[in-house]
């Protein structure tokens, strides 16, 4: 298996429990893992770089991405394998080097792109058998972390 170079998630099930919650006001509202964070900084720190690639479109997403200082931040995404692409030809990185972690069936294309692929245990059921590794934890409740501990042991076997 390849050196995994770049890290990417999708946002929704993943980094959060896949709830979302809005107030009387209109706010939206989103539970996300301080501990995924702290996933996302040690990855930076071994020289993996980060990525969040979301469907959705919210100022919310976005200043979570802005403080965890995410390399490849794009939300909005309605051809997800699309901007992967451009992020590929832009940083020269193989799809071979990629990591996914992702958890319904959106992420399904990304999955047969990738070197190496996650999702959190309470992923739909569509998206397990599809994956390298069911991870430990659920979505919004440390799998970023689990998932990023995972590439960066990989990665030093590697080089080993």
């Amino acid at each position: 298996m390849a050196k995994i170079k770049l890290f990417i998630t999708d946002c929704d099930g993943c980094m959060t429990d896949g709830g979302m919650y809005y107030d009387n006001l209109g706010n939206e509202w989103k539970k996300f893992n301080a501990r995924d964070g702290m996933g996302f900084e040690m990855l930076r720190n071994s020289g993996v770089l980060t990525g969040i690639i979301s469907s959705e479109n919210t100022p919310l997403l976005e200043r979570r991405a802005t403080k965890l200082k995410i390399d490849e931040f794009h939300q909005g995404a309605k051809n997800k394998p699309e901007v992967l692409a451009e992020i590929l030809e832009r940083t020269g990185i193989d799809y071979s080097e990629v990591a996914y972690l992702g958890d319904d069936i959106n992420d399904l294309k990304m999955m047969d792109l990738v070197g190496l692929t996650f999702c959190p245990n309470d992923a739909m059921k569509q998206i397990q058998p599809k994956v390298d590794v069911i991870l430990n934890k659920k979505g919004g409740e440390g799998a970023v972390r689990e998932a990023a501990e995972y590439v960066i042991e990989m990665n030093e076997k590697a080089d080993a």
